[in-house]
């Protein structure tokens, strides 16, 4: 067994932070090394922390696993692990790595109290840096929330967050981060539906701006996550007006930015076939819903003064003429991800649209 003194690279990676850096104990410390542990020693203080395999160069200590504090010759073990009131049980995070060289915590298995996790994420950040990682991406459940302001004081960024958890990201190597920013867009989805009478299924909303009074417009909402944009477009017809439908096309999209929240918005405008026609309220969110002839519904001033409304609905009457073509869905799967996915595009044929007359 050989004993070496404390360097810089291993006081960067104590948990701890004891000896010369940032003595918790005071003193100078020294370490033993074995084919199976370390032991640091500082005073008042003995520490184990498991290796990879006997390292004897003061230079290149390389540490993982578990950390057991032990003050002095009192230890207490608590469910298979020593611990100590002080600092409580230290490790580095299980973890697994993602395809960008990036490490990805495992939200499961964190330390069971703030001490022991503000020790542990130290050592990790050490330990990954150690290994070349690059990205780290932490996600607290809810009922963890109060690690939140000991990773941010690690230099942890807020990164996104849900109802159930908030992400966050540590980027280690220097210079500019390259991990991928918070979703930018939000995606809308409106169903223009038009059954053999010429007329189309239009609602009224409960909660509007005043300037949308009496406005009958098409039935609209968000996209939900994992959700395709034909499922959405079906589903919130569905919900609103209780009316069954059949995807066809998208129409056309529309591209806002600084909408709400202040992010971008994509609005697709699809195309839907009815297959049923009683109409039934959602009284939470429709004041009235109802089949509307087409000429009444573009003769709205509303419509009939709004350029993109107007643009909208000439599209749509220009589909049904056969004069336009819209966007039918193809699912493909890709080499790049092998997973099947929806591919948006149109075919020409002579009985969909007639090329002829869309170059008239």
């Amino acid at each position: 067994m050989e004993k070496v003194l404390f360097d810089a690279t291993f006081k960067a990676a104590c948990p701890l932070r004891t000896c010369q850096r940032e003595p918790l104990f005071g003193g100078r410390g020294s370490i033993r090394i074995s084919s199976q542990s370390c032991y640091c020693r500082g005073r008042g203080s003995f520490t184990r922390f498991s290796c990879t395999a006997a390292r004897t160069s003061k230079q290149d200590i390389e540490l993982f696993g578990r950390t057991e504090l032990l003050l002095g010759n009192d230890s207490s073990r608590i469910n298979g692990t020593y611990s100590s009131a002080l600092t409580g049980e230290t490790y580095v995070l299980d973890a697994h790595d993602d395809e960008y060289e990036g490490v990805v915590i495992d939200p499961e298995r964190l330390p069971s109290n703030a001490i022991a996790f503000a020790s542990s994420i130290r050592l990790s950040l050490s330990y990954w840096k150690s290994k070349g990682r690059k990205g780290v991406w932490l996600k607290l459940p809810l009922d963890r929330s109060e690690l939140v302001p000991i990773a941010v004081k690690e230099g942890f960024k807020y990164h996104h967050a849900e109802e159930e958890y908030v992400m966050l990201t540590y980027w280690i190597p220097n210079g500019p981060c390259l991990l991928p920013a918070n979703a930018s867009h939000s995606v809308g989805v409106g169903g223009f539906v038009i059954n053999n009478k010429n007329e189309v299924l239009v609602v009224q909303e409960k909660h509007h701006s005043p300037s949308f009074a009496g406005v009958w417009k098409l039935p609209t909402g968000f996209i939900n996550e994992s959700e395709e944009i034909y499922a959405g477009a079906t589903r919130e017809v569905k919900e609103e007006t209780g009316i069954d439908t059949e995807f066809i096309e998208v129409i056309a999209f529309r591209h806002a930015h600084r909408v709400a929240f202040q992010k971008s918005d994509l609005f697709f405008i699809c195309m839907l076939r009815p297959l049923s026609t009683l109409i039934e309220v959602d009284d939470q969110e429709i004041q009235a819903a109802k089949w509307m002839p087409l000429t009444e519904f573009v003769e709205q001033p509303l419509i009939r003064g709004d350029n993109m409304f107007k643009q909208i609905i000439d599209i749509c009457i220009a589909r049904l003429r056969k004069r336009y073509c819209g966007l039918s869905t193809h699912q493909v799967i890709s080499k790049f991800d092998g997973k099947s996915s929806s591919l948006y595009y149109n075919i020409v044929d002579g009985q969909d649209c007639n090329l002829g007359d869309m170059l008239e």
